[in-house]
């Protein structure tokens, strides 16, 4: 047996897909495809045609053919056993069985043809097997992907320095254009007009603001007051100049020497097109998003076992076009039994448990739209407890021992099979110490937190190839109690709930909107104690 080609073509002889097996010129298949509507006759129960040099066996599937090019040596059991497996794989990709479903799935189609037949010969798989192979994911493509987000966000993070060192500049500039004036000033002069200097905090205030040291002093209004003005018309700032708020030298250099001792400085905002682009790139495109979140609280013992395990998820809708807000949402859960579901006080509850679909009470109301935070609306929440330790995703198991005048450490970890975790950080507490660990074996990256005296382990993705690793570190004679608790955070993008949305149904008729899904698993308190 030999198959020249596998296409799928409409009634009126459109090629919608079409996969060669063979070395062949586009010219031959073109025209072999063109030959086949010709041959085919009206009211005929046969399922194949032949023609000098090729036979063509096919199959309707509704509106369109299922075709098969063999050569006439080929042994037509084994071609229909081959068209009967293609069969079933078509409405497995292809949502709808019309030319604009089988068009968005064309390569999905063609892929699946590919692990059915190979060089012309049909191989020895089923459905089920051509379904695993075609959803297979590479560890490699996966790792590559991260790391370049990863880029992405470094270098979009030194967009914002650079811009906030630029504006610094600035400042710094005019503050030396305006020195000569105000060094000729008195002290007299400079005391009495000390109170009506204009003092502000940016965004919170004090040393403990988000924003660092936010102390600022409006220099313009300062240096601009004449002698003997009352204090109200000293804020109104000079002609073509606007109040500059920044840091100056001193804090910035306080604020330099905290960073390299590791803690995190969040500098002020600066409204520039950048934020805003940043901001933008983050905010949903499709006329329809659905969030599916699940927040994993988990406490493990430190010597073995499970204290607490508890999974809370909710199902967000965000509509962005006032027209798409009569719909209903047709969901699919994993049917995992220790999940309890759990719908918005305005959701049709009989709708849901009879039918699987998240519609408002009144139809006639459409769902809010706009803009309305990363959260959306809220339209299901559940929520899974469990004491099978089996069910959580990531253990950690840590040894300290003290030999001499060292204590050496070995932390390992081991990953379930059920989810694909990244960005994986463990946080390991060290006693006070002088110099940083020595980190003798690790599997992943790691960095030291002088100033909370905290070991952070990464691994950017842990998946089939690595579901275990280990690190080992060397530190002064401590208490094995000082290196907990160990705090452990990481996503993934599937959840225990396994809840997808199937499709979208208009309720004012017509095609539905196109919409996406979003699926991820964070944590939101998970230690070892």
């Amino acid at each position: 047996m030999v198959v020249l080609a596998a296409s799928i073509m409409s009634k009126n002889g459109k090629v919608l897909v079409s996969r060669q097996f063979v070395d062949m010129s586009r010219i031959r298949i073109e025209g072999l495809l063109a030959a086949f509507p010709k041959l085919i006759g009206i009211g005929k129960q046969h399922t194949y045609v032949e023609t000098e040099n090729v036979r063509y066996v096919y199959q309707p599937i509704e509106a369109l053919y299922l075709l098969l090019v063999t050569n006439k040596q080929s042994n037509i059991l084994d071609d229909l056993e081959t068209l009967r497996l293609l069969s079933k794989l078509v409405p497995e990709y292809s949502m709808s069985l019309d030319e604009e479903g089988i068009c968005q799935t064309a390569f999905e189609l063609i892929f699946a043809f590919d692990e059915v037949i190979s060089l012309g010969h049909k191989e020895n798989v089923t459905v089920a097997q051509v379904k695993q192979y075609c959803e297979m994911e590479s560890h490699e493509e996966k790792l590559h992907k991260l790391l370049l987000q990863n880029k992405i966000d470094e270098t979009k993070r030194r967009m914002k320095e650079e811009a906030s060192k630029i504006d610094q500049m600035k400042i710094e500039k005019n503050r030396g254009n305006k020195g000569g004036f105000m060094s000729s000033m008195g002290s007299g002069r400079i005391e009495s007009s000390f109170s009506d200097m204009s003092i502000s905090s940016g965004g919170g205030g004090g040393f403990g603001s988000g924003s660092g040291f936010g102390l600022t002093t409006d220099i313009d209004s300062f240096a601009s007051k004449p002698k003997g003005r009352q204090p109200s018309s000293a804020t109104a700032p000079p002609k073509g100049l606007g109040m500059k708020l920044g840091k100056n030298q001193r804090a910035n250099q306080f604020l330099e020497s905290l960073k390299a001792e590791g803690e995190m400085i969040v500098e002020d905002a600066q409204p520039s097109k950048l934020s805003s682009h940043i901001a933008t790139a983050h905010q949903p495109t499709d006329p329809v998003t659905l969030t599916a979140e699940e927040k994993l609280n988990v406490t493990l013992k430190r010597d073995g076992g499970l204290s607490n395990f508890d999974v809370q998820g909710q199902l967000s809708l965000q509509i962005l076009n006032p027209e798409d807000g009569l719909i209903q949402v047709q969901i699919e859960t994993g049917g995992n039994p220790g999940v309890i579901f759990k719908t918005h006080p305005n959701m049709n509850k009989e709708l849901f448990a009879n039918e699987n679909i998240l519609g408002l009470r009144d139809p006639t109301r459409p769902f809010p739209t706009g803009q309305t935070g990363d959260a959306g609306v809220g339209l299901l929440k559940w929520r899974m407890q469990s004491a099978d330790e089996s069910m959580v995703p990531l253990t950690i198991n840590c040894w300290p021992s003290v030999s001499g005048n060292e204590t050496f450490v070995s932390i390992e970890y081991e990953a379930s099979s059920l989810f694909d975790l990244r960005n994986v950080m463990i946080s390991v507490p060290l006693p006070a110490l002088r110099e940083p660990p020595s980190v003798r074996q690790i599997d992943g990256e790691w960095r030291y937190d002088s100033r909370n005296s905290i070991l952070e382990w990464s691994i950017l993705l842990i998946d089939n190839s690595n579901r275990s690793g280990a690190m080992e570190f060397v530190v002064p004679p401590a208490d094995s109690s000082s290196f907990f608790p160990i705090s452990v955070r990481f996503s993934a993008t599937s959840t225990y709930s396994e809840l997808k949305v199937v499709n979208i149904l208009p309720l004012k008729g017509g095609a539905p909107p196109k919409f996406s899904q979003r699926t991820q698993l964070v944590t939101e308190n998970y230690q070892v104690v």
